[in-house]
Order: structure tokens, then sequence, then C-alpha cells
């Protein structure tokens, strides 16, 4: 083995080990808690329960249902896009789909509420449809709908990611062949959809299995509640920490269960939409793009805009409405800086975090250890398995004898946001830490490029683009997150979203009207100037 493929960074594989203690130890010690406190619980008794066998029903049936919809209509969504490679306004379709990702929850619920609501947009046409009020947003559907708004998108972008990973000469053939759509279907796109299906279903299953802010608000009423919900109320009002705690073990032995079968199928894509490399477009590289498939693909791309555009208008012409009462409102500017600061932390924590798990794990495989680069890699993807609620239901009951007010409780909910953008950091990064090719190694050796200069002329220049888009996706997803701080936050100090959810329960609409929009520009420019930084070029060249 050549000198330069052997050597590894001890600082590398020292960071490994650190981080990989970091999360493994949270992780445990989390578990370790709820473990503690689950005996003081009669679990046989609570299992004959008629209400948790309701609760657990439901969630599963809303989780099954939103995942089958979101997954299902992703994939005519996902070709229409890929056979229309150029049409008016595609490019901000894509960026809209990206942001779905990070667009706050409660966002998506205030834009949902203006158009679907009873006195929304959508409801004349309703009314004048069915002859019904438009009640349609509350309950099971409600909930569904949401989710659907929430995942079907960023389940889109995904697959279209993947159908972009097939060359141009697999489609020049298909051209020369005068295959048939269905033959396409069969030969080119349903492999690449096929491997990305089971890691997708069970990510956008979790997402809607661990849903609380949109539960929370959409389910009217004690029949559409959910484990997290259930595990909420038990932790927040009732203060029942035995019961919290069968509830969070339930709920991260059923999602570690589907990640389990999951991880076991398929191959291994991105779960973070990304820039593909574009697929061919013209009559000669599509002969699926003639004829009656524009009316197809138009209806599909027409459905995708009319579920993403609305909302989100909604919320725009609301806040603006509400634009000239801002300088007044005193509690909306310390919410925003607040909200700034703490997603600024969350996001320096899980990049860090991520940069030194991938580290570490290149550092371990250079020496050979191909096991233990796979379990400190595999390691940041705890928070798929281990929701948010549940990781903080573990340090809530571990810590309560010590959690005091104000910081403290901020600090948790830094830490564990850091730990939810994780999954999402690493995925980002994966790419960009394997380290130079066999010749880039051997003449940093024979020039003696080694430390500083080598971080500073080899590896920053390719790290900084990947480093800019992980932060921006962990910033984004911290800024609008609302589970974790209605768990460890504080009513008298909110940050953007606890103000929008308290706005939104009081009936303060034009407030609330005003907040939601702070909240959409804060995101959208954090992620826009992250990635418009990550986009330019380094100042030092590279070969990729």
């Amino acid at each position: 083995m050549p000198a330069a493929a052997s050597r590894v960074s001890p600082l590398a594989l020292g960071a490994g080990w650190l981080a990989l203690g970091a999360v493994a130890g949270l992780g445990l010690a989390s578990l370790a808690a709820l473990l503690w406190q689950a005996p003081s619980l009669s679990v046989g008794d609570l299992w004959r329960e008629p209400w948790l066998a309701g609760i657990l029903r439901f969630t599963l049936w809303q989780a099954t249902l939103s995942t089958g919809l979101s997954v299902g209509l992703a994939i005519p969504v996902a070709l229409a896009l890929a056979r229309r490679p150029r049409f008016p306004g595609r490019r901000l379709l894509l960026r809209a789909m990206e942001l779905s990702l990070v667009i706050p929850t409660l966002i998506a619920l205030f834009g949902l509420v203006a158009v679907h609501g009873r006195q929304g947009w959508a409801a004349p046409l309703w009314e004048g449809l069915t002859g019904t009020p438009a009640d349609y947003l509350y309950g099971l559907s409600g909930i569904v709908l949401a989710h659907v708004f929430y995942n079907l998108p960023l389940s889109a972008r995904l697959m279209l990611q993947a159908l972009e990973t097939a060359p141009a000469a697999h489609w020049r053939l298909t051209a020369q062949l005068g295959l048939s759509r269905g033959a396409i279907w069969r030969t080119l796109e349903w492999p690449r959809l096929r491997s990305l299906l089971p890691r997708l279903a069970a990510l956008v299953f979790t997402l809607c299995f661990t849903s609380f802010a949109i539960v929370m608000t959409l389910g009217g009423g004690p029949r559409s509640t959910t484990l997290e919900v259930a595990l909420y109320q038990a932790l927040k009002f009732d203060h029942d920490l035995a019961l919290a705690a069968l509830l969070a073990l339930t709920q991260l032995v059923l999602c570690l269960s589907l990640w389990l079968v999951a991880l076991t199928r398929g191959g291994t894509p991105r779960l973070v939409p990304g820039a593909g490399s574009g697929l061919p477009g013209g009559r000669w590289w599509r002969r699926d793009a003639l004829g009656l498939s524009r009316v197809h693909d138009g209806l599909w791309l027409l459905g995708l805009t009319l579920l993403l555009v609305p909302p989100l208008a909604a919320v725009t012409l609301a806040g603006l409405y509400g634009l000239p009462e801002l300088p007044g409102r005193g509690s909306l500017w310390p919410a925003a800086l607040r909200s700034l600061a703490m997603a600024l932390g969350a996001g320096g924590l899980s990049l860090l975090l991520a940069l030194a798990l991938l580290a570490g794990a290149e550092a371990l495989r250079r020496r050979g250890s191909r096991l233990a680069a796979l379990a400190m890699e595999g390691s940041g993807q705890l928070i798929l398995v281990i929701p948010a609620l549940v990781l903080g239901t573990g340090l809530f009951l571990l810590l309560r004898p010590s959690l005091g007010a104000g910081w403290h409780g901020y600090a948790l909910v830094v830490l564990v946001n850091g730990f939810m953008a994780l999954p999402f950091a690493m995925q980002v990064l994966r790419g960009a830490i394997p380290g130079l090719s066999a010749p880039e190694e051997r003449l940093a050796e024979q020039f003696g490029i080694h430390g500083r200069a080598r971080l500073c002329w080899l590896v920053w220049p390719r790290l900084r683009r990947p480093a800019a888009l992980a932060l921006a996706y962990a910033m984004t997803l911290s800024l609008g997150d609302f589970s974790v701080i209605a768990l460890f936050g504080s009513p008298a100090a909110p940050t953007l979203p606890m103000l929008l959810f308290q706005q939104l329960g009081g009936y303060r609409w034009q407030g609330a009207a005003a907040t939601a929009l702070v909240l959409l520009l804060a995101v959208v420019l954090v992620f826009s100037l992250l990635d418009a930084l990550s986009r330019r070029r380094p100042r030092y060249p590279f070969r990729p």
C-alpha cells in the first residue's frame, strides 16, 4: 500500500471518536433514562387500555395513508418533470420543491388554513361543488393533506434526482430502438426508482408518524391524537413521566423496526435533494414525451403547482397586510433574534459533528477498519430512528433534577436540533470527505504539503460548497422547529415558531400573518444566502 494511502490523520481519527462518543452517549443516555422510568408503569395493564390502542391505530393509519399518497403521487410528478426538462418556471418549481424540506411546518399550516380553511380561498369552490361547509381541513383528511403538501414535493424531487442518473447514452439507445413508454419505464425509469423507494418511503413514513405540529393544529379532537401528541401531553400537562416513557419507547421500537427493514432493501440513495445532471430533452431523445403525454404531464405539473403555490402565496399576501404593524410588535424581533441565534448554534453543532464523523470514518477506512468506519458513519443516522421528541423526552427525564428555566431549556433545544439535522448534513457532506485521488495524494506527499497548507490549498476548496449547503439545511431545519421548543421553551421568551403558534391559538390572525412572513423570509434568506455562497468558485482551483 502506498505511503500516501496509509497516512491517517490522528486529529481526524480523534475527532471522529469524540463525535461518536457524543452521539452514541446522548442517544444511549436518553434511552437509559426512558428504560429507568418505564418500570414504574404496568405495561400489561396499559396495553389493555382501549384509548392507547385507538391512538396507535390512528397513528399508523394516518402515516400509512400519508406515505402512500405522497410517494405514489410523486412518481408521475417526477416522470413528468423528467420528460419536460425545459418549460417556463421549471427552475423556480424545483427550488420550491427543494425548500419543502426546510419550510417550517407552522408556515405550511398557516398557508393551508388560509387556502383550505372554513374561510379560505377554496371554501366557496368546495361549497359550490358539494353543498357542504369546507371542513375537510380538520381531522384525518386535513392531516393527510398537510403531510402530502409537505412530503410529495420532497419525494418527487428525490425521484427526479434518481432518474437523472441515467446516462445520456441510454436515452440515445432508447430513441434508436424506438422503445415505447412502457418499455422505457421497465428498462430505465423503474430500476432507478425501485432502489430509492424503500428508504424514501421509510423517511416519509417516519416524518408522518412522528408529526407533531400538524396533528396538534389540524387534529380536531381526541379522535385524531397520535403517539407524538399523546407523549407531549403526558409530559407537558399530565406530568406522567412513566406514561411518556412507554409512549416514547413504543414509538422508538416502531420506527427502528421500519428502518431495519428499509436498510436491507435497495441501494443507498441520497436523501437530500441536490443538483442533478439533467436529462436530455428534445423529440429525438424522448419519444415518450410526444403526443398526448404533453397533456398528461401538464396536468400533473399543474396539480403540483396548485398544491405548492397557493399556500405560500397566501402566507406572503397575508403577511404583507400585517407589515405596517411590525414596528410596534415588541415580541417579534426578540423572537427572531432568538431563533437565528439558536439556529446558528444548532447548525454549527450539526456541521461539526458531521465533519468529525465522516473524517473519522474515512481515517478508519484508510487503516482497513471498514466495520468500525461503517459504525461511526452510521451513528449519524441515529435521529432517523430516534425522533426528536423521543430524544428530548429522554433528556428531560435524565436532567430534570437540575434542569432550570431560561437558558438551560434553550441549550437543550440547540443540542436536540443539532442532532435532528445531523443526517441531512452528513448526506450533503458525504461525497466531499473521501479525500484526494491517488495522483493528488502522491503530489502532495512529494511537495511536502501537510497540515494547514493541505487544508487551505487542497481540502477546503472542495469542502466549502457542501459545508455551506449542509449548514444551510441544518440552520433552516432548526429555525422552523416547533416540537422541541414546545417541550423545553418558555412561552415568555418564545422563538418565531412558538410565537406563531401562540398567535394562531389566540386567533390573532394579522399578527400571525406578519410572524409567518418574517419566519418564511428568514428561512428563505438563510438558505438562499448559504446556497449562493456554496455555489461560488473556490479560491484555489482543483481538479474535481
